[in-house]
């Protein structure tokens, strides 16, 4: 009976989900500083929590082991490749190619393990405590996840408005647009190289490009790419405001989980990894206000190469689904 209650109060209180997002990232912050593993707050997981808490019963919320798995494989791979290759073109294009590559063989819908893969490269993590640190959060997220389930439940009308974000969540059907990623990375890789700050490249920027170009029919995001850059910028400011003011820790981490919240509901925008960009000044070496500059470099280049691509498919009258 007492269960039943539960049920029907987060039923009628789906806002819950949010603040309880932000206590699983303030804990994880304070594992991460108690154990000295700063990588267990692993940014995507503002990404996951936040989606997996808010939609019960959405594609990510519905493949546990895939949430625990797929990012573990993918942080492996590019922990082996940060100790074995300099950064550069080859080794970008080899953890990218690596992460993909992982997520079309366990047919996984998390696609923010591309990011996992990533992080090792761009942050130059080469300790092997970086994919044990992932495990940690991911697995009590997906206890967190299956515990959730149980007890909450989407309100009707939020379930009808769930299909779209499932769609954008689930593999790819085809990867016709595989050439033209390709060339948005190239784009973003020379320009970080070029300006001597790998952060044009930032890891949650991969998972916005392939989610865009993977699904641009469904991809919420995909018709507003000024609300893009606003989100992804804006939440890098309050991240570093955040980690400036209130320095690496749980109150600072659990502010920028907030901010980043509050950025998507001011822009009436459903984009996750932009949450990912705010917790990044959480783990950056020295966090600095020349992240959000390099963070719109990065999204800007990645909109007009997607711009340009569906524009082109338009020309020849191919129509994406």
């Amino acid at each position: 009976m007492r269960t039943g209650r539960v049920r029907g109060a987060l039923a009628r209180r789906p806002w819950l989900a949010e603040p309880v997002t932000a206590l699983y990232i303030g804990l994880i912050a304070l594992i991460a500083q108690a154990t000295g593993l700063f990588y267990v707050l692993f940014p995507e997981l503002g990404a996951l929590s936040h989606d997996v808490l808010k939609r019960p019963h959405g594609v990510w919320a519905r493949a546990p082991l895939m949430l625990v798995l797929t990012p573990l494989v993918t942080a492996v791979g590019g922990t082996l490749i940060v100790r074995h290759l300099p950064y550069g073109m080859l080794a970008v294009l080899l953890d990218v190619g690596w992460s993909a590559a992982v997520i079309a063989a366990l047919k996984s819908p998390i696609a923010p393990a591309i990011s996992a893969g990533l992080m090792p490269l761009a942050l130059q993590i080469r300790s092997l405590w970086y994919p044990p640190s992932i495990l940690i959060g991911t697995s009590l997220l997906a206890g967190l996840c299956l515990l959730w389930r149980r007890i909450g439940f989407p309100l009707p009308a939020e379930a009808m408005l769930d299909a779209q974000d499932d769609a954008v969540e689930r593999p790819p059907g085809d990867y016709s647009w595989v050439p033209f990623f390709l060339v948005f990375l190239l784009l973003v890789i020379g320009a970080a190289e070029l300006s001597g700050d790998r952060m044009v490249l930032f890891p949650p920027l991969v998972v916005i490009g392939f989610e865009m170009f993977a699904h641009p029919a469904q991809c919420p995001w995909a018709d507003r790419p000024f609300a893009l850059l606003a989100a992804c910028g804006l939440s890098a400011a309050a991240g570093v405001a955040c980690v400036t003011m209130l320095g690496v820790g749980p109150v600072g981490a659990t502010l920028s989980m907030l901010a980043g919240v509050a950025v998507l509901k001011m822009l009436d925008l459903h984009v996750p990894p932009a949450l990912a960009v705010g917790l990044l000044p959480c783990v950056l070496a020295r966090p600095h206000w020349s992240f959000p500059v390099a963070v719109l470099v990065g999204t800007a280049l990645q909109v007009l190469t997607f711009t340009a691509w569906r524009r082109l498919l338009r020309l020849r009258g191919v129509r994406r689904a």
